[in-house]
Order: structure tokens, then sequence, then C-alpha cells
């Protein structure tokens, strides 16, 4: 018997997209108050037997994800404000797109906390109190960021369908008929979310990162970097395991920190909100339908 799929989803600009194994599904609320929805089908790189394998298949997971966010972002952008089908992203542009976006995310989560916690080795000399202080600046960088952001009009929004889709694919997973009633009641926070993923990867970096050395200030930014797929990899095995069993005692207690950083990332959405969001999970369950 096979096993039951796993829905996961993001937020677009006035919409949400849901992914299958092979499809996604965007849901847009368009400016005449119509939901467009529109399906693609994709040919995951995780599929491959390589980089199925545990750990591999964490840090490729994540690269897609950015991949398929970045396109699925500005498709919504445009369709939110009435344009007719964008330009897509040359593939050049999509991967400037990508460096810049890979390039600020080690500026604030790998160069700034390693180089802070470097100059103040004084005070918190070793490697143990090195790599705590690391990760605790790491820590409060992704709040504050967050933090920040959240204070956004149109990202306020956003969160607001990011939290739509939650509400959706609980629903889903709990066996409710898909409509605005029953989402509703649902907590705009999973386990499975993206901000616990950031959360975890944070933690781990600190156990791994504690057989590097410190010396000097180069290599250690060089090696965190180098070191970013098996952090990404050993996450993504932690955030599967511990979605899986949200419900047992040791796993419950795991995703309580990343469920609390959702308060931030997630808004309680109006019931229009919702219903693009079960609009986007309808269509990728029925795709899944069609390719089985």
């Amino acid at each position: 018997m096979s096993k039951p799929v796993q829905y996961g989803g993001q937020a677009l600009i006035e919409g949400v997209m849901m992914r299958g194994p092979r499809a996604i599904a965007m849901a847009i609320r368009l400016p005449n108050g119509e939901i467009e929805i529109t399906n693609e089908k994709i040919n995951p790189w995780s599929q491959k037997p390589l980089l199925k394998l545990p750990i591999i298949r964490g840090f490729v997971a994540l690269l897609e994800s950015l991949v398929l966010g970045t396109k699925a972002l500005m498709f919504s952008a445009n369709r939110a404000v009435g344009e007719e089908e964008g330009e897509e992203l040359s593939f050049w542009e999509m991967a400037l797109t990508i460096m810049i976006a890979f390039g600020a995310g080690i500026l604030l989560f790998v160069g700034i906390p390693t180089a802070s916690a470097h100059l103040l080795d004084t005070y918190f000399p070793g490697t143990v109190l090195q790599n705590l202080l690391e990760g605790f600046i790491r820590l409060l960088i992704l709040f504050l960021y967050i933090l920040l952001i959240s204070r956004m009009k149109d990202i306020q929004r956003e969160f607001q369908y990011h939290g739509a889709e939650h509400k959706a694919i609980y629903a889903y997973e709990s066996g409710e008929e898909l409509i605005v009633e029953n989402t509703r009641k649902y907590s705009r926070m999973h386990p499975r979310c993206g901000t616990s993923f950031l959360l975890i990867v944070v933690v781990v970096s600190i156990f791994v990162f504690a057989f590097l050395g410190l010396e000097p200030l180069w290599w250690r930014i060089l090696s965190r970097i180098l070191l970013m797929p098996l952090v990404a990899g050993i996450s993504y095995e932690l955030l599967k395991i511990s979605g899986r069993h949200a419900g047992s005692g040791f796993c419950r207690w795991l995703i309580v920190p990343g469920l609390l950083l959702q308060k931030l990332t997630t808004r309680e959405p109006d019931d229009s909100q919702i219903e693009v969001a079960i609009a986007a999970l309808n269509g990728i369950v029925a795709t899944g339908q069609e390719l089985s």
C-alpha cells in the first residue's frame, strides 16, 4: 500500500502555491476577485536515485524549493496586479536572482555571526563558547529579520496566506471536507513549515561547527559555507521525522520552538484567503489523481 502524499506549500503574492511529488498548483486572487488556478508538472531533482539518499536529498530539496519558489513569486506578482503572463525569467536571470539571495543569506547567517563571535573571543574563549555565541547571534539575526519584515504591510498579507496554507493542509490531513468552515478552525502553525526548518538549521549548525577549529577567521567562514549542504541535509531529515511523529513524546517537544517562531511568520487569514489556499490544494490533489 502506497504512503499517503504529504503536500507542502508556499505563500505567494495574493495567493498560495501547493506542491505534490510531480506537480505544483498555484491559486492567485486576481484584481477582479476571481481565483485563477494554474497547474504545472515538474520533474523533481530529488527523484533521481543518487539525489534521493538521506542527507543529500535535503540540500537538493532546498535548492529546488528556492528555484520553484522564486518562479512562483514572480508569476504571482504579475497576476495579482492584473498583468498578463509576464516574461519568464531566463536561466541567467534566475541564476542571478538566486545567487543574490544566497549571497545575502551567507552574509546575514554566516559572515556576520562568525565574525562577531570571532571579535568577542577574548570574552568567550574556546571552541564550545565560540560556537554557542555564534549560534546565539545567528538565532538573534533570524528573529530580528523576521520581526522586521513582519512589520511590512505586504508581508503581513503574505503571512496571512502562509497561515491559510497551513490550515488547508491540516484540514486535508485530518480528512475534512475542504470548505472554509471546516478549514478555519485549524492551527495556522504546522510542524513541516520552512520556518521550523530554518530554526533547526541554526541549532544543527552549532553541533556540526563544534568539530571545526577557530582560526583563522577566513577558514571559519569558508568551512561553514562548505558544510552548509551537510547542515541542510541533517536539518531536513530532522524536520521530516518531527513532522511524521509530531504526536509522539520527544518529537512533540522538538517541534515546539518552530511552532512558536511561526507565530511571527504566519497571521490569522480571512475567509477569502482560506478560500484561495483550498483552491490551490484542490488543484494539486486533482493533478495527483490524474498522474496516478
